[in-house]
C-alpha cells in the first residue's frame, strides 16, 4: 500500500511559500501522492489551482483530488482544467469527484443541491466524452487538450450513497473512500464495487483509495481539535466523531496504516491537522517504516 499526503490547503492561514515548500519536500519523501480536497464556502485555498502550482514544482509525485465537487463546477471548465494538469504533469493527475453534502456550496454556485446526483452522472459522462477528443455534440466541437491517456485522467468517485457504485462501475477507474467511515461500511461497499465492476464487464480491477485526518506531535489532540471543528463545527454529531476516529500519536497512525493496508487499499491519504512542517516531517518516518 502507499502513503499519500494531504496538503494544508484548507488551513487558513497556509501560504504560497508554505504550500510551496510541503509540495516540494513531499516529492522527496516517501509519499506517493499529494493530495488536495474542495469546498466552495470557506476561505480554503482552490484545489486544482494547487496542483497546478503542484505540477510545475514536482516530477515524480502524483497530484490527487480527495475530492474535488463536481456539480458545483461548470463541466467543460472542470474537463479542461483537469486535462490540462494532466498534460502539463505528464499524466500524474487523478481526479477524485464527489457531489458534497453541504447546500451553501450549491447555493453559492448557483447549482440545484437536490439534483446533484444527477447532474454528477450527467458530468461523468461528458467528462469522459470530453477527454476522449470526442465532440461535445454535433454542432459543438472539441474541448480542452487531449490528456496523457486515452481515456483521461485517473477518475475515482467518493461518497456514501449507494449510487456511488454504479457510477464506478460505468465511468470511474476506482473508489475514493470517505474518510472516517466505519472498516465494515467501506468493506461493504468495496465488495458491492467489484461485484458491479465484473456485471459491467470491466477488466483489470478498480483502484480503492481511503483516507483519514491525523495529528501528530506535542500539540497533535490541540491541532485536531481545532481543524475539525473549524471544519465541520456546523454538525456537532459529525465533528465529535472525527475526531473520536482521528489518529492523533505515532502509534495511532501507524495502526491506521495497517487497518487500510488489511482492507486491501491501494493508497491511503493522511490529510494534516495544521501546516506546521513537522507534521509532514514526522509522519514521513512513520511511513518510511511501515511501507
Amino acid at each position: 500500500m502507499r502513503i499519500a499526503i494531504g496538503l494544508p490547503s484548507r488551513v487558513s492561514s497556509a501560504s504560497g511559500a508554505v504550500m510551496l515548500e510541503w509540495i516540494t519536500r513531499a516529492e522527496r519523501g516517501p509519499f506517493s501522492s499529494v493530495v488536495v480536497t474542495d469546498r466552495v464556502v470557506s476561505q480554503s485555498l482552490e484545489p486544482l489551482t494547487v496542483l497546478a502550482m503542484a505540477a510545475g514544482a514536482t516530477q515524480r509525485i502524483g497530484l490527487m483530488t480527495s475530492v474535488v465537487i463536481g456539480p458545483t463546477r461548470e463541466t467543460t471548465l472542470l474537463a479542461r482544467q483537469a486535462a490540462t494538469i494532466d498534460v502539463l504533469s505528464g499524466g500524474r493527475l487523478t481526479l477524485g469527484i464527489g457531489i458534497g453534502v453541504r447546500d451553501n456550496d450549491y447555493l453559492a454556485t448557483g447549482f440545484d443541491f437536490h439534483r446533484r446526483g444527477r447532474r454528477a452522472e450527467e458530468q461523468l459522462a461528458t467528462l469522459r466524452r470530453l477527454w476522449s477528443g470526442a465532440a461535445m455534440s454535433d454542432q459543438i466541437g472539441a474541448i480542452g487538450p487531449r490528456p496523457a491517456r486515452a481515456t483521461g485522467p485517473e477518475l475515482l468517485i467518493g461518497g456514501y450513497v449507494p449510487a456511488i457504485v454504479q457510477r464506478i462501475a460505468k465511468w470511474g477507474d476506482g473508489y475514493m473512500a470517505p474518510g472516517g467511515g466505519e472498516p465494515e461500511n467501506l468493506l461493504k461497499t468495496w465488495h458491492q464495487i467489484e461485484d458491479a465492476w465484473q456485471e459491467a464487464g470491466r477488466t483489470g480491477k478498480p483502484r480503492w483509495v481511503g483516507a483519514t485526518y491525523y495529528a501528530l506531535g506535542p500539540n497533535a489532540r490541540d491541532h485536531a481539535s481545532r481543524y475539525i471543528n473549524a471544519n465541520y463545527g456546523y454538525n456537532p454529531d459529525l465533528a465529535a466523531r472525527r475526531l473520536s476516529t482521528l489518529p492523533a500519536s505515532d502509534a495511532a497512525v501507524e495502526e491506521s496504516i495497517k487497518r487500510q493496508a488489511d482492507m486491501g487499499v491501494d493508497e491511503f491519504i493522511l490529510r494534516p491537522c495544521a501546516d506546521e512542517l513537522d507534521q509532514m516531517d514526522r509522519l514521513a518516518e512513520i511511513a518510511a517504516r511501515t511501507v
